[in-house]
């Protein structure tokens, strides 16, 4: 199914064609193509805005995930569906600008750090919390899998995994944004 991948934003240059291929490489490694996906990038007034209305938190964020499932247990995938606009994981919406000043004051890649909060957004959508220890430690464990399966991909493909060390707030023990796919050749 399709990747639909739209930029609302004009504070930061943004160029769509990595970031795709980037998610489209998770994609696959996470089994998930044949669901459709939105990934949107806003700025932040529009994500403050969707995270006070949604979360009841008055600040800009760096990404909200809205599933589809609201009920999906982690690491399952939506059973039998029935119409194909079942076939939908939700939507992800990206603070780009956020993500941008957090990319200034920390030294990282502007495009590495989109693409490991993609992934993290995709994990929500896929049912993943982290709100408590256990959930953490489950999100771990399902991770392992993932693991192998990028390290197969990688050589299988042009890609290499990448160990990421985060800053404190963003994604201290998410395994899934440990190691990380991208492309290294940008074009």
């Amino acid at each position: 199914m399709s990747l639909i991948l739209r930029n609302l934003q004009q504070v930061v240059p943004l160029r769509r064609a990595p970031l795709r291929k980037r998610v489209e490489i998770i994609r696959e490694i996470m089994r998930i193509q044949k669901f459709d996906l939105g990934l949107i990038c806003v700025d932040n007034n529009r994500i403050q805005h969707i995270n006070n209305t949604y979360r009841h938190k008055n600040i800009p964020t760096d990404v909200l995930s809205f599933p589809f499932y609201e009920d999906l247990k982690a690491d399952e995938l939506p059973g039998q569906l029935l119409h194909p606009d079942e076939c939908n994981l939700g939507d992800i919406f990206l603070g780009v600008e956020y993500l941008m000043r957090q990319c200034e004051e920390e030294g990282r890649d502007f495009y590495n750090t989109l693409t490991v909060v993609s992934a993290h957004g995709i994990c929500h959508l896929l049912g993943y919390k982290h709100e408590t220890e256990e959930e953490w430690n489950d999100l771990s464990i399902s991770f392992r899998c993932f693991r192998r399966r990028a390290i197969f991909l990688m050589s299988s493909t042009n890609t290499q995994a990448v160990t990421l060390s985060h800053s404190p707030r963003t994604f201290q023990k998410c395994e899934i944004c440990q190691v990380m796919i991208y492309n290294l050749q940008w074009k």
